[in-house]
């Protein structure tokens, strides 16, 4: 079994112990070498030491996690946030594909993080939009990280077109004609973009409202869009459909 390292950095140590039992419990493999309960402390201790996995809290009375990778020249682990935020701050995690973990901690929710963090890096572009979602408290989010094999590809809501449906995977059509194929499903990126002006017209098919050029009644009704393409609109969304566009 191969063995990876990690530091835990909370200023509450009950955290820390739980976060450190959770661990032996679902991955024996990772081996905490070192704890810290605060930003400067945790400095100090990634100066001394390198782990593979970084498992750090937001809030600390002396700063915060973004405070601590800022004074940290390079990052070369996987960090996975442990947070007690709100649904503003979760949502800002899944735009900027980040892993988290939402406190109390999910023994099922960990087990799937270090899995990820396994194979792994963080991406200067995820953390940087992490923390311009973050601050942005007033408005709608603005962009997006998509993580697949080959890239990391940042695009701006205004450029996608739309999103299909492909099992477990997502394609999206961007407006320049690329589409980008990512590991999640539709129903994820439709809980994150439905307050984005973005709208399931179909079990398989969401769309950027922006985009819509048409909605033809005929054939059991579909949309044209500004890229000349047309989805589907599924009898029982045809109403929400036509109220969103009644709306524009």
């Amino acid at each position: 079994m191969q063995k990876y390292t990690a530091i835990i950095i909370d200023d509450i140590e009950d955290a820390r112990k739980i976060l450190r039992a959770d661990l032996t419990d679902v991955a024996p493999e990772v081996e905490i070498i070192g704890e810290a309960d605060g930003v400067m402390a945790g400095v100090k201790l990634l100066a001394k030491h390198t782990p593979d996995i970084l498992f750090l809290d937001i809030e600390m009375p002396d700063g915060d996690g973004f405070d601590l990778l800022e004074m940290l020249s390079t990052k070369p682990f996987k960090t996975i946030f442990t947070t007690a935020s709100d649904e503003h701050a979760l949502k800002a995690f899944k735009f900027s594909a980040v892993d988290y973990l939402l406190k109390p901690i999910n023994q099922e929710e960990l087990t799937k993080a270090v899995a990820k963090a396994k194979g792994t890096k963080d991406s200067p572009q995820s953390l940087a939009l992490l923390q311009e979602n973050i601050g942005k408290r007033i408005g709608k989010m603005e962009r997006l990280i998509l993580n697949t094999q080959e890239k990391i590809h940042v695009v701006r809501l205004t450029d996608i077109v739309r999103l299909e449906s492909d099992v477990n995977y997502t394609r999206f059509h961007l407006t320049n004609g690329n589409k980008v194929l990512v590991t999640r499903t539709l129903k994820e990126f439709d809980e994150m973009l439905s307050d984005n002006g973005f709208i399931r017209v179909h079990q398989s098919h969401l769309v950027n409202i922006e985009q819509v050029v048409e909605f033809v009644k005929a054939d059991g009704g579909h949309i044209n869009l500004q890229d000349g393409s047309y989805v589907p609109v599924s009898s029982r969304r045809k109403s929400i459909v036509l109220q969103a566009l009644e709306t524009l």
